[in-house]
């Protein structure tokens, strides 16, 4: 019997071991949540907090359940972020502030806020909310829609959107073109190139001599190269008119050019070194002539002759001041005076 006894006496305290380590660990897996208004009243579309804390022994997985909208017009605006502190002896404390806000006059019982975690539910206590209707003055708080107004107009108002848009890459565009269009009428158009400095030109005097002495220099007849020759000779007098006298002589026939020649007084006595070197240039490039050698030398002389005949006047040197002041004219008092004598009447 005493076995027996004591066999039954291990079962209950291993029974009561095993009860209360079950006891234990939910006690230890449960959590406690309560909620809490800072107000039960809350007037009409205004929001207020609705604080939310938790404590027990809580894990990474625990959730919180709550609808968008607790009770028909008590609306959830916004959750706060969970705030989680440890308490020791593996329990946790979780607060978190939900935002509510009711558009519906009316008293409300909320709903209880859940917290889902390891499969269990934990139920919070039930609030009530109380929501205030708004006073509302029809004569000065709600109005009528206000008569359609008129727009003050400006300038850009009446301008189309993509110039208006692109207004001043257009007038950067045009600024561009305009000065561009400057520049080639004002000096590359002359063959002047801006902001360099201008060389300047050689006089047509100079210019029909050099250019002669180069000709003469090359010996084109004496390697039969006779129309050439003419060619250039001819080329080099219509420049030299050209240039000199404005006539355009390049764009001349000889006998148009002999009556240029012939109707300025510059050139009318020297025209009849023209006449014999076109007379002469004309037989070798259109007749397929060929000259003798001493008709082209003559030809050249010719030209040479034209050029120096209507060579323009040096001009005039500047008068200096003689020492005396008297602008390098003899002074009355300096001049030889008549001799003094008897004159004889007739």
């Amino acid at each position: 019997m005493k076995t027996l006894r004591n066999i039954l006496f291990l079962l209950a305290a291993a029974t009561a071991a095993l009860l209360s380590a079950q006891q234990s660990s939910s006690s230890s897996s449960s959590a406690v949540i309560r909620v809490e208004l800072d107000s039960a009243y809350l007037l009409m579309g205004k929001t207020t907090p609705l604080h939310v804390e938790i404590v027990g022994n809580l894990s990474g997985d625990g959730e919180l359940l709550l609808p968008d909208t607790l009770w028909r017009d008590v609306e959830v605006a916004d959750m706060g972020t969970p705030e989680i502190s440890d308490l020791g002896n593996g329990r946790s404390e979780l607060r978190q502030t939900i935002t509510l806000q009711a558009f519906d006059s009316g008293l409300y019982t909320l709903p209880p806020v859940l917290y889902l975690q390891n499969g269990n539910v934990t139920e919070s206590n039930r609030l009530a909310l109380k929501v205030i209707p708004a006073d509302v003055d029809s004569m000065v708080t709600v109005h009528d829609f206000y008569d359609a107004q008129k727009p003050a107009r400006h300038f850009f108002d009446f301008l189309p959107d993509w110039m208006t848009d692109y207004g001043l890459w257009i007038l950067l565009a045009l600024a561009v073109i305009g000065a561009s269009l400057y520049i080639y009428y004002k000096w590359l158009r002359k063959g002047r190139i801006p902001l360099m400095p201008v060389k300047k030109p050689t006089p047509p005097y100079e210019l029909a001599m050099e250019q002669l002495a180069t000709l003469k220099a090359e010996n084109l007849c004496e390697r039969g190269q006779e129309k050439e020759y003419y060619t250039r000779l001819t080329e080099i007098l219509r420049h030299y008119l050209d240039t000199r006298f404005g006539i355009n002589a390049m764009e001349m026939t000889s006998s148009q050019i002999l009556r240029a020649l012939h109707s300025n007084e510059a050139t009318r006595m020297p025209q009849k070194y023209m006449s014999r070197v076109l007379e002469i240039a004309d037989f070798v490039k259109f007749a397929k002539v060929r000259p003798l050698p001493d008709d082209n030398a003559a030809a050249m002389r010719s030209a040479t002759q034209f050029v120096e005949d209507t060579r323009p006047a040096p001009e005039p040197a500047p008068a200096t001041e003689n020492p005396d002041g008297n602008n390098g004219t003899t002074p009355e008092s300096a001049q030889p005076q008549p001799k003094q004598g008897t004159s004889k009447n007739i």
